[in-house]
């Protein structure tokens, strides 16, 4: 039996994975790794329209599925797509990046060649990638099968970003050893904990959670970047305590369970009396480990007490002054849900959708707009959220049940949502998948509707336009060039990019809204739906916010 290549023995572990797609853009030293995707079976090429966008893709994708693979060619290909990487690192979330370099008798031989700074420094790009992944290889015939097995043990216990090197010459040629089967992801133990560690935390956590008055959860991404969301919930539920979220981590918990009570941010806490909630609890259950960025603590205006917080890390708790270590958090989770006693509360009142405004030939705008898209979201649904100000409505915007969100909000590169609806719709196997971004934003990447249109995907886009970056100018004085924008025609776009059967359209009023849900509903296809917002919407912040966010005041001035 012929033993497979470098580059389809990589391919095959990673699928094992449950990963089906390979996000990239072609390049004649990633070959060997672009052919041996259309010769296995089971393993799909999905060709974006620039590597940047592949990186957003396959981090859409990894939300879903736990895991995505993201190839492309040496030096250009691998720094366009280096943002996006460094935000799946930033998000936790493992996406294998594999590269093209080329042959290593080009570089035993010295010579110089494109994709270069005119030099023979062909390791000078990898130094920069590596610094957006957790591990790396340089793979070999000999090395292959081992160091494949350290990258992915590694990329799933960090649950971060991995950097795969493959030559031209390599990548054809057959691997030296007994390849590994690999088996998919939710039968992986990516945590191993130490069995004395782990018994004193859940002791200790139980304990506390016993002994407190008023106990509050938080849970974040973290929960689902490990796998462990249905146990944070799971455990919430038993121990019948309120639970929040943080805006960075919208979509980690169904927010129709009966003890969540909505979403943390110090003063912009949402409804208000959350954050009295979580700032007068006697006990704070971090589930994750919250980051205390500006957007969860309202532009640190206000960082919670953690001589008050358990927080669960991915493999170590901290209790006050009490560290353990070695403690998975699927372990700890558990324990704790076969040790907790079940507490006696009323549940949190249930939220009420927001109230519709408008009707008929009053214009769209944000007010008018997230209502009704609150309404007609359903249980499997999943809604990709930009940065920006719909990030902000968004947040606020309490979840019906069974729907899930996807964010970017610590890493925050506008234009990340639009590839990313393409590799969430990909991944996702039911429920639609509804996609919010403003006009500054898509802007960017907004080329990759071509790609969803070749692909035969069926997002549901919104694109709000108001003509101007609309973030930007919340957070600067009005009026400022350089937030305005071109005037584009986007309900055009679909077309103009060749997208098949998309119900496409332009919304000035409420009424025109309300028809265009309505064909959404009843439409078996993609739909992409341009509400013209007023730029009059966007406000600045106060002054003195905008200082404790980027402390531009002299102190004391």
């Amino acid at each position: 039996m012929t033993s497979p290549t470098v580059a389809e023995y990589t391919l095959q572990r990673l699928a094992a994975l449950g990963i089906d797609k390979v996000f990239g853009v072609p390049g004649d030293y990633a070959f060997s790794v672009d052919d041996a995707v259309e010769q296995l079976t089971g393993l799909d090429w999905v060709g974006c329209a620039n590597e940047l966008n592949a990186a957003y893709a396959a981090d859409g994708y990894a939300r879903i599925r736990g895991a995505a693979i993201l190839s492309t060619t040496y030096g250009v290909g691998e720094l366009s797509a280096l943002n996006g990487v460094m935000g799946s690192k930033a998000h936790r979330l493992p996406v294998f990046h594999i590269v093209g370099m080329p042959s290593e008798r080009i570089q035993r031989l010295g010579l110089i060649t494109h994709h270069n700074l005119g030099d023979t420094r062909y390791d000078r790009f990898q130094a920069i990638s590596e610094t957006a992944c957790c591990v790396s290889a340089v793979l070999t015939p000999d090395n292959c099968i081992d160091e494949l097995e350290r990258v992915i043990r590694e990329a799933l216990r960090h649950s971060m970003p991995a950097y795969i090197v493959i030559s031209q010459v390599n990548g054809g040629m057959p691997v030296i050893g007994t390849p590994v089967a690999g088996e998919p992801l939710d039968r992986i133990k990516r945590q191993r904990s130490d069995a004395t560690e782990l018994a004193a935390a859940i002791a200790a956590i139980s304990a506390k959670i016993a002994a407190a008055q008023s106990p509050v959860a938080t849970v974040t991404t973290l929960t689902a970047r490990y796998g462990v969301g249905g146990k944070a919930a799971e455990l919430v539920a038993k121990a019948n305590i309120p639970v929040a979220i943080t805006p960075n981590d919208k979509g980690a918990l169904d927010e129709s369970v009966p003890q969540f009570i909505g979403l943390y941010a110090a003063q912009a806490s949402n409804p208000p009396a959350v954050r009295d909630i979580v700032e007068g609890a006697d006990l704070i259950l971090d589930i994750g480990g919250v980051m205390l960025t500006e957007l969860n603590t309202g532009f640190w205006g206000d960082v919670l007490d953690t001589s008050r917080a358990i927080c669960i890390h991915e493999n170590w708790v901290r209790s006050g002054t009490d560290v353990y270590v070695n403690v998975a958090i699927d372990d700890v989770l558990d324990g704790l849900i076969a040790a907790v006693a079940p507490r006696t509360r009323e549940p949190a009142p249930a939220a009420a959708m927001i109230e519709l405004a408008g009707s008929g030939a009053d214009p769209t705008s944000s007010a008018t707009f997230y209502p009704r898209l609150q309404r007609r979201l359903r249980a499997g649904d999943t809604l990709v959220i930009e940065t920006g100000t719909c990030m902000l409505h968004l947040n606020g915007m309490r979840l019906p049940a069974g729907v899930g969100a996807q964010e970017q909000g610590l890493w925050g590169s506008i234009g990340w949502a639009t590839p990313a609806t393409l590799g969430v719709a990909m991944a996702k196997t039911s429920g639609r998948t509804w996609a919010v971004t403003g006009d500054g934003s898509h802007q960017l990447t907004l080329n990759e509707l071509a790609v969803m249109g070749r692909y035969g995907i069926k997002p549901v886009i919104f694109v709000l336009n108001n003509g101007l970056y609309g973030i930007e100018d919340v957070i600067s004085e009005r009026g400022h060039e350089y937030d305005d924008l071109a005037p584009v025609q986007y309900h055009r776009l679909p077309a103009a990019f060749g997208c098949k059967d998309w119900l496409s359209v332009k919304v000035t009023t409420v009424a025109e809204l309300e028809d265009a849900l309505d064909a959404v509903e009843a439409h078996d296809g993609a739909a992409y739906i341009e509400v013209m917002i007023p730029n009059e919407e966007s406000q600045p912040l106060p002054e003195e916010v905008i200082d404790r966010g980027y402390k531009l005041r002299t102190p004391g001035s």
